[in-house]
């Protein structure tokens, strides 16, 4: 035993009943026993007052890339034109309701004329007609004859073939009057 007393390792110490992990609440324990029994003081808390800013989140700025700017203009423009086509779908269906409208009011007043024109071309009725009006049948001095044993003639003259220029123009115009004509 006096070599283990003269040990460094146990010099100071008490000796080890069981674990020798590390007791972390040791320090808190003597504290709470040395001042055990003494009445709350109150303590003076020293305090810093650290001011904090507020933390404001920040996105980085987001570049924008010209394709989806591109892609967003095309689909708007796609939308209009849609937009556009179901407004002209629109006319055109209000205009075909006025035409059959106005067929149907045209075919009644056909049936109606037809009634009176067979009933106008009754040969009695068209004689004294006539008769009224002043009408004879021609006499032999009236009538007369054409004589058409001579031949025929006819000519033909032909247009000059148009240049490169003109028929590029005249192929703009028809595809601006086409434009035009759609969205017009």
């Amino acid at each position: 035993m006096a070599a283990a007393a003269r040990d460094t390792r146990y010099r100071g110490r008490q000796p080890v009943n069981g674990s020798l992990a590390y007791d972390l609440d040791y320090a808190v324990r003597e504290r709470e026993l040395r001042h055990a029994g003494e009445a709350p003081r109150a303590r003076e808390k020293v305090r810093t007052k650290v001011r904090e800013a507020p933390r404001v989140l920040v996105r980085a700025r987001q570049v924008v890339s010209p394709l989806a700017l591109l892609s967003v203009a095309s689909i708007m423009g796609l939308a209009l034109l849609v937009l556009m086509s179901y407004v002209q779908l629109t006319k055109l269906s209000a205009e075909t309701v006025k035409l059959q409208n106005q067929l149907e009011e045209l075919e009644a007043e056909n049936v109606n004329l037809t009634a009176q024109y067979q009933r106008m071309f009754d040969m009695a009725s068209v004689k004294e007609a006539a008769e009224a009006a002043g009408m004879r049948k021609p006499s032999s001095t009236q009538m007369g004859r054409l004589d058409l044993s001579a031949g025929d003639s006819a000519v033909a003259y032909r247009q000059k073939e148009p240049g490169l220029f003109s028929r590029i123009l005249s192929s703009l115009h028809g595809g601006v009057y086409a434009v035009v004509e759609y969205f017009g």
